[in-house]
This record gives C-alpha cells, sequence and structure tokens, in this order.
C-alpha cells in the first residue's frame, strides 16, 4: 500500500470535499470532523512520505503513472524528489491546521471546508506533478478557490468600513469598485488576486506550450523534455522569461507582488496561512521544476535577473511592512519580502544556497502560518487589525501572546528555528556570487525583527484598552493545538535538521550539478543518475569541504 502514498495524500483532501457535499450546513460539527478526518489522513501520509523518503537513493520516489491522452503525450504522472518532499508536508500541516483555526466559522461552513479542502489539494498536486500538463492543472485549479474564500469569508478592511456617508457608500457597493485600486473591499482584493494569478498563468501557458511545439517529443513528460528536450538561442531565452515571469507573479517577486498583501488582508485566517504558506511557493517550486529541469543553461545565464529583483523585493516588502499599520499588511508585506531569500538562494545556482532555499519555503511556511493564524484570533475577539487602536492583550491572551512571540522569532530566525539554519545557508551559499544581495538580506532581518518586534509591542504590550475587556485567550485543545503543532515542527526540525537536510539536497544535488555543468542525463525517465550518485551521499558519507560547507 506503501506505493499509493502520493495518492492518498493528494486525494484525500479532494474525497472529504466530496463527501461534505452530502452533508447539510446544519449538521455543523459532521462538516468539521469529515473535514479535519480527510486533512488527516494526508497528514499522516505526508509525515510516512517525509520518513519513508530515502536520500541515499534520491532521485523521484513513490511514482505513479497512468496514461491519459496517448496522442498528446499527456500522463497523470506523480512523483516527489527531495525538493518536492518538504513542500508536499508544509501542504499537509497547514491544511490540517488550518480546518482547525476555522473551527468557529458559522457562515456557511461546509462550502468554506469544501473550498479548503481544493485549494490544499491543488497545492498539492502542483509539488507532486511530473507531466507539465497536470502541473498546470493543478496550478491553476488553485486559483478558483482563493477568489471564493476571499469573496465570501474575507473582511474589509478599516477605510473601506468608514466610507459611510451615502455617496461613499453607493460607491463602496458598486460592481466598478472592485475596479478601483485605491479600495479596501474584499471583492477588490479577489478579483485583484485572480487578475495578477490569470495573467501570469497565461504567460507561464505560452511557455509551456512552446515547450511542447518545438520539442518535437509530443510529450509533456518532465522527465522526458529535460533529457531530451534542446532549446537554444533566443527561443530559449523567450520560453525561459515566460516560465519565469509567469510562475513569479505567484511568488510573487517585485513588481508583480501587489496583489499579495492586499489578499493577505482580506482572507479569513486558514485561507492566509495556505496563501503565504503554500500557494505563494508555487511559483517558486514551479520555476525550480520547469525552467531549473529543462532549461539549465538558459537558467545559467538568466537566474541574475532574480538576483536583481529580489533586492526590491526585500527592502521594499520590508519597509512597508514597518509602516503598515495593519496586522495582515504587516505580515502580508513580510511574506513577500522573505520571498525575496528564496530567490536569493535560487539565484546563486549554489548547492549550500538551493538547499537553505528549498528549507526556507517550509521554515517561511510554519512562521507566517502561525502569524496568520494569531492575527485571524486578535481580530475574531477584537474585530479590528488597526495595531494603534490595539494594546495591552497579553493580559487578556497570555497564550496566545506567548506563541505570537515564538512565531516572531522564528520568523525573525532565531537559533533553534528552522528559519534560522535556512537563512544562514541562504546567505552562506550566496556570498560569494551576490556579496551586495547577501548584505541586503541581513538589512532585510533587521528589518524583519523591527516591524515584527513593533507589532508585538502595539497589539500585546503597552496600556490595556477597556474596550476590548471582552477579549479572551485561546483554552481549548482545538484552538491551541493547530498553534503547537507549528511551533513543534519549526522547533523539531531547527534542533534536528539532519534528514530533513538530506532529502533536500538528495533533490538539489543533481539539480545544480546538471545547471551548472549543463550535464545530459542519460536514460529516459532515469530516476537514480550516475550524476546524483556521484553529487550527493548522505550526511555520514559527505567529504570533509561539504562538511565544512554544512558547519557554516
Amino acid at each position: 500500500m506503501a506505493q499509493y502514498t502520493l495518492l492518498y495524500i493528494l486525494f484525500a483532501p479532494f474525497v472529504g470535499s466530496v463527501l461534505l457535499l452530502f452533508i447539510p450546513n446544519r449538521r455543523a460539527l459532521a462538516v468539521r470532523f469529515v473535514a479535519a478526518g480527510s486533512a488527516l489522513v494526508s497528514l499522516i501520509a505526508s509525515l510516512y512520505l517525509f520518513y519513508a523518503y530515502e536520500p541515499a537513493k534520491g532521485g523521484f520516489q513513490f511514482i505513479q503513472k497512468y496514461e491519459w491522452s496517448k496522442e498528446l503525450g499527456i500522463s497523470f504522472y506523480l512523483g516527489v524528489d527531495g525538493i518536492g518532499t518538504p513542500l508536499v508536508l508544509a501542504s499537509s500541516i497547514l491544511l490540517f491546521a488550518g480546518i482547525f483555526i476555522s473551527w468557529h466559522i458559522k457562515d456557511r461552513i461546509k462550502e468554506f471546508y469544501i473550498f479548503l479542502l481544493v485549494l490544499a489539494a491543488a497545492t498539492i498536486g502542483v509539488f507532486m506533478c511530473l507531466d507539465l500538463f497536470f502541473l498546470y492543472f493543478f496550478y491553476e485549479m488553485s486559483v478558483l478557490p482563493m477568489y471564493l474564500l476571499l469573496g465570501m469569508w474575507g473582511s474589509h478592511t478599516k477605510n473601506y468600513l468608514a466610507m459611510t456617508s451615502p455617496e461613499e457608500r453607493e460607491k463602496r457597493d458598486s460592481v466598478g469598485f472592485i475596479f478601483n485600486f485605491g479600495s479596501n473591499s474584499k471583492e477588490y482584493a479577489a478579483m485583484k488576486l485572480v487578475l495578477f494569478l490569470s495573467a501570469g498563468a497565461v504567460l507561464a501557458l505560452m511557455g509551456i506550450l512552446l515547450i511542447y511545439k518545438f520539442s518535437g517529443l509530443n510529450t509533456f513528460d518532465i522527465l522526458v523534455l529535460r533529457e531530451h528536450a534542446k532549446f537554444s538561442g533566443p527561443l530559449a531565452t523567450l520560453i525561459w522569461l515566460l516560465i519565469f515571469f509567469g510562475f513569479a507573479s505567484i511568488a510573487p517577486i517585485w513588481p508583480l507582488h501587489s496583489w499579495s498583501p492586499v489578499g493577505h488582508a482580506a482572507a479569513p485566517a486558514a485561507t492566509s496561512m495556505l496563501h503565504a504558506g503554500v500557494l505563494m511557493k508555487l511559483g517558486h517550486f514551479s520555476i525550480i521544476r520547469v525552467a531549473f529541469e529543462i532549461l539549465p543553461q538558459t537558467t545559467r545565464e538568466l537566474m541574475p535577473i532574480a538576483a536583481i529583483l529580489c533586492v526590491f523585493s526585500i527592502i521594499y516588502g520590508g519597509f512597508v511592512a514597518y509602516y503598515a499599520k495593519d496586522t495582515k499588511y504587516v505580515i502580508g508585506y513580510s511574506s513577500s519580502s522573505h520571498m525575496g531569500y528564496v530567490f536569493l538562494g535560487m539565484a546563486a545556482l549554489d548547492y549550500i544556497s538551493l538547499s537553505g532555499a528549498v528549507l526556507y519555503m517550509f521554515a517561511h511556511a510554519m512562521a507566517t502560518g502561525m502569524l496568520f493564524a494569531m492575527a485571524g484570533w486578535v481580530y475574531d475577539q477584537t474585530h479590528t487589525r488597526d495595531i494603534p487602536s490595539l494594546g495591552g492583550l497579553v493580559n487578556r491572551m497570555p497564550f496566545i501572546a506567548s506563541c505570537f512571540i515564538i512565531a516572531c522569532m522564528a520568523s525573525i530566525g532565531m537559533p533553534g528555528t528552522v528559519n534560522f539554519i535556512a537563512e544562514v545557508m541562504i546567505i552562506v551559499g550566496s556570498w560569494n556570487k551576490y556579496p551586495f544581495q547577501v548584505i541586503v538580506a541581513v538589512v532585510g532581518i533587521v528589518l524583519t525583527m523591527a516591524y515584527l518586534l513593533r507589532m508585538m509591542r502595539g497589539i500585546f504590550y503597552g496600556p490595556t484598552v477597556e474596550q476590548y475587556s471582552h477579549a479572551h485567550d485561546a483554552v481549548g485543545m482545538v484552538d491551541r493545538m493547530p498553534l503547537l503543532l507549528m511551533i513543534a515542527t519549526s522547533i523539531f526540525f531547527g534542533i534536528f535538521p539532519g534528514h530533513f537536510y538530506d532529502i533536500i539536497r538528495s533533490g538539489v544535488d543533481p539539480l545544480i550539478a546538471r545547471i551548472t555543468e549543463v550535464v545530459p542525463l542519460k536514460a529516459e525517465g532515469q530516476v537514480n543518475s550516475e550524476l546524483s550518485a556521484v553529487s550527493y551521499q548522505p550526511s555520514v558519507q559527505r567529504s570533509e569541504g561539504d562538511k565544512l560547507s554544512a558547519d557554516r
């Protein structure tokens, strides 16, 4: 049964969403338990996948392949390597935690959980797919539930609700208001998200179709394309740019980032968790899976573009987060800033830096998931996200305040959390190639500390605001468990990163060797290439030079 692990992980949320269709909304507890049960199946299978994956063997494992269209060369082809495995685990953890974060939702809970399960399953599908057709299919599937979750269960911002005069109310309730780029409505956030992601997806689709057309192989199989497709000159450059900017819009990289903080601010807590934790990583992962695998030489030539743009992402996002007064905007712009670190690790094309980038994607998912979950709790209790109007909540919410401190420390990169290891790997691995960007990244860490500590002080410390004397702490296990799960995950892998590191290196090493040396793989569908065997050894067998690099 273990060989079907990927199918359990992928289809458990889908099966749960189908079962929910037959349960009436009045049976709220049954709806919640079905959603939690399907998420739990996916989580348990993901944990098994993580610890059953064999780093020494490397390559793509747990392969499942079913031919879908022989004429078009399309197969439902699943498999995970050292890059996809951690992200599948992150998706499952955040889905399970998000189910309980949303436990107290009362408005159309069945529909909410259906869309949340479909969203998580779609992101998991992207991390598993080895066929370009289905990778793009699951990528696009994630957009629809995001639009509905924001538009139906999202919240307006303070400025929107302040529009109370008859003329302003007429304006804010008009259809045209969602296209007003100065607006603050949840409809605007949902529409902007769809427009940005759809525009980027069209670019990526054009690149994928060009790969299919000009490879001459009549297949969407990524493994076949990486081994036999040959692209060069202007065509390779065009395809790479379409793939990079098409997928980078969801990452999001500056200047394609503006949809993301707005979406964070409007989304319900669980949706923000999945948005920041895994949806944004679809961009980085898809670039690695498509551009890095199929166009290695062009990747080596053009990745300096990412090294330039990531500087703006880190600094711009950090400064806007510092001056923002809305809790979700602070965390949203913080996420945009931190995604610049992932692009820096990818741009350096170094074993250590890319491994750090993959690890940082997982670490950021845990830390930001915690922050959004607690920002949602504070909003539910106070009905405001305006930091200056809050204060003294540590007396009312000691558990939430304690978890918030841990989440802030993880996001900053305090030793003992997995974020620290990832940041050090990115900085060390990128220094030789991009010293200026590394300096900017270090400044970005200082900025992160400044705005997170400022937000924490504004919400939880200072004089107690009597207006919020009714607010209460997370007391029950349903409310505390998802936070404790994410905290435990961040700290556990921060203290015991060995297996995690070995898994990631088993996927990164052959990929970096292929890009830097541009060495073609030998056999179609080859899982354990000689290149992988040469470039990667488990931690107990590494060379002294590699040990020194890892220790740094």
